[in-house]
């Protein structure tokens, strides 16, 4: 495990484009963002086996259902599998069905939408404004709140949810968002980002 923050991405990017395999499904199926419907969106990148993600996945649930209704939800994980098979699609699904998950949960198998969001540890969080017409626009990407695995600090999941509130009531949000800090993502051998070099 080596310990990351999230990297710095200018607000205002679009949502790039995507078609990765959704594991939360019977039968796995890919998922594009033509799926997306008019709500604002959500999206984490997450693993099954990180202690981060491990530490926040219950609160993950809660803060799901606070916001369902404005905001939409989709969770990516990008792990190279060959080198952490706890990721694999099947680990993800195990993973959504004990936490109680319906929102997509996206297999990131190439990395490349990962590396088109700069991705960089998990959890990595994102918020989108939808600005219609399927024209999603960062709004927030920085911590869940300042809990960590060993600092004792309890999870509320507070900065993101005010972040949340702020995008949904169509207010300007600080543009001093403080880092996710967590597991860096897996890359594949030879496929790591320059920024991960």
């Amino acid at each position: 495990m080596v310990k990351t923050n999230s990297m710095f991405i200018k607000l205002g990017t679009s949502l790039p484009n995507a078609d990765m395999l959704n594991v939360n499904l019977k039968e796995y199926k890919k998922f594009d963002f033509s799926h997306l419907d008019e709500r604002h969106l959500f999206i984490m990148f997450i693993c099954a086996h990180c202690p981060f993600v491990k530490h926040i996945e219950t609160h993950i649930s809660k803060l799901i259902k606070d916001i369902e209704n404005d905001i939409q939800t989709i969770a990516i994980s990008s792990n190279n599998i060959k080198t952490h098979p706890g990721d694999s699609p099947e680990n993800l699904r195990m993973q959504a069905e004990i936490n109680g998950w319906s929102f997509p949960y996206l297999f990131d198998e190439d990395q490349s939408f990962a590396k088109k969001l700069k991705a960089a540890c998990t959890p990595d969080f994102y918020l989108f404004t939808n600005k219609g017409n399927g024209n999603f626009s960062l709004f927030y990407h920085g911590q869940l709140d300042n809990s960590r695995p060993s600092n004792n600090v309890p999870v509320t999941g507070e900065d993101l949810i005010l972040a949340a509130k702020e995008m949904v009531a169509e207010k300007d949000y600080p543009l001093n968002q403080i880092p996710s800090l967590g597991c860096n993502i897996k890359w594949s051998p030879g496929n790591e980002p320059e920024w991960f070099k």
